[in-house]
C-alpha cells in the first residue's frame, strides 16, 4: 500500500519511539494520527502507542495485528492503552476509516481484492453480495433493510 515507506532498522530499542531514525521518520510525515501494531501487544504495540500519546499523537492500535501469550496479558495491555487514549480498532475498521467511501480511490476496486486476500471472511461477504446483485435476488429480511 505504501511502497515508498522507509524501513527503519532498530538496533535493540524495545520501544520503537526510542530509536531516533524511527522517530524522525514518523515526524517527517507531518501526520498527527498514527496507526500502530507490533509483534507483541503488551510490549511492541503498547510501548510505542503510549510513547506516541505522550508525544501528542492520536494513536490507533490494530488489535488484530499483534498478539501475546495469554488473554489476561492481552486484555491488560489493551486496557492500559485505552486508558491512555489509544483507540483500539480492528483491521476492517482501519481500512474503512481510511477509505471512507467505497466509491473513492482507493475504494471498492482496490480494497476488495486486498480484503479478499488478507481478510477472507469479508471476501465471502463481497462474493455473496455480488451474486445477489447479478441474479437479482435478495434473501428474506434483506429487502426490509433499505
Amino acid at each position: 500500500m505504501y511502497t515508498n515507506a522507509p524501513l527503519v532498522k532498530r538496533n535493540g530499542e524495545v520501544d520503537a519511539w526510542d530509536n531516533a531514525e524511527f522517530r524522525a521518520a514518523i515526524e517527517a510525515t507531518g501526520r498527527k494520527q498514527i496507526i500502530v501494531a507490533g509483534i507483541v501487544t503488551d510490549v511492541c504495540t503498547a510501548f510505542l502507542a503510549l510513547s506516541l500519546r505522550d508525544a501528542g499523537y492520536s494513536v490507533w492500535a490494530n488489535i488484530e495485528a499483534s498478539g501475546t501469550t495469554t488473554a489476561l496479558i492481552r486484555d491488560t495491555a489493551n486496557a492500559r492503552m485505552q486508558s491512555a487514549g489509544v483507540h483500539l480498532v480492528s483491521l476492517f475498521a482501519i481500512v474503512c476509516d481510511l477509505m471512507r467511501d467505497w466509491r473513492n480511490k482507493p475504494g471498492a476496486e482496490e480494497i476488495l481484492p486486498w480484503l479478499d486476500q488478507y481478510m477472507p471472511a469479508y471476501g465471502y461477504v463481497a462474493r455473496g453480495h455480488l451474486a445477489a446483485i447479478k441474479n437479482g435476488t435478495v434473501i428474506p429480511g434483506q429487502a426490509g433493510l433499505a
